[in-house]
């Protein structure tokens, strides 16, 4: 089964193009007993066309990133090409000095049976000073063992800081959460980030499943032929310069997924939703989860 239509893409900073829908692997690789489950449903995920990609090798302990390895590597011995994907990684911040990184990067992609990241992201900000960490992603970058990096659940003063850093201007993604529910990073990180064509990459677009369950959504999917869930991850996918990656093992949930993210929504849909979701008027701390 593929796509009827392709996963819109935008543009990161250097104008190279990145899928704005993908699957999130946050929770998978943890246990034995469900590791078939989630092999399946990755597997799945690449019969019905999905091209992103998001780990980190904090999730199960690298056990995320084995899982998407095998993945891969059946997929790529058949009609699948490895530039039809992209693949977004993360690295510990305890990891996070220039040796570290690099150290970090090069598990992570053999766990991931690859030769090259498409991103590669600081998971978040921890005691390694922000220069040891870019000068590290340099490195990576002159090795061709990745494409771009960025950060996680950095905040504009952070970003701020990082572009102040030797090398830090050519961080090119910011993923954080991001959600009708989590709407903070409106008020000010998301419109810094557009002004600078810097992806936003929304993680718990349904706030973890809550979202599926909260009945002013369900009222209002209903009358587009949606489920709550598929509401809320569409409504994300409006925002300009957002890209979303939930996450899922359930089979129907990921069909849902998708078509949510070919689904336009009306104008006077959007404005529904910010009445039941209003925009944040002031400063608010960031998401993190």
């Amino acid at each position: 089964m593929t796509l009827a239509a392709p996963v819109p893409t935008l543009n990161l900073p250097d104008g190279s193009p990145m899928p704005r829908f993908g699957l999130g692997t946050w929770r998978m690789g943890e246990s034995r007993r469900t590791q078939a489950g989630e092999l399946a449903a990755l597997r799945l995920a690449l019969e019905l066309g999905y091209r992103l990609f998001d780990t980190a090798e904090m999730y199960g302990e690298g056990g995320a990133e084995t899982l998407l390895g095998e993945a891969f590597a059946a997929a790529l011995r058949g009609p699948l090409r490895r530039d039809d994907l992209f693949v977004v990684s993360k690295v510990y911040p305890h990891h996070a000095s220039a040796m570290g990184v690099v150290a970090a990067c090069e598990r992570s992609l053999q766990r991931l049976r690859l030769e090259q990241l498409d991103l590669y992201l600081l998971h978040w900000r921890g005691a390694e000073p922000l220069a040891e960490t870019v000068r590290g992603f340099q490195q990576l970058q002159q090795r061709g063992l990745i494409r771009h990096w960025g950060v996680s659940n950095f905040d504009l003063a952070d970003m701020v800081e990082l572009q102040a850093v030797p090398g830090g201007a050519a961080c090119a993604s910011n993923q954080v959460w991001y959600s009708l529910g989590r709407r903070g990073v409106e008020f000010d990180l998301l419109p810094w980030q557009q002004a600078r064509q810097m992806p936003l990459m929304a993680y718990s677009p349904i706030d973890q499943g809550a979202l599926a369950e909260h009945a002013g959504l369900a009222t209002l999917a209903a009358r587009h032929g949606l489920t709550p869930g598929q509401l809320a991850l569409a409504w994300t996918l409006a925002r300009p310069g957002v890209v979303a990656i939930p996450k899922s093992s359930d089979p129907l949930r990921l069909r849902q997924n998708l078509q949510a993210a070919q689904q336009p929504l009306p104008a006077e849909a959007l404005d529904a939703l910010d009445r039941l979701f209003p925009p944040p008027r002031r400063k608010q701390a960031l998401a993190v989860g």
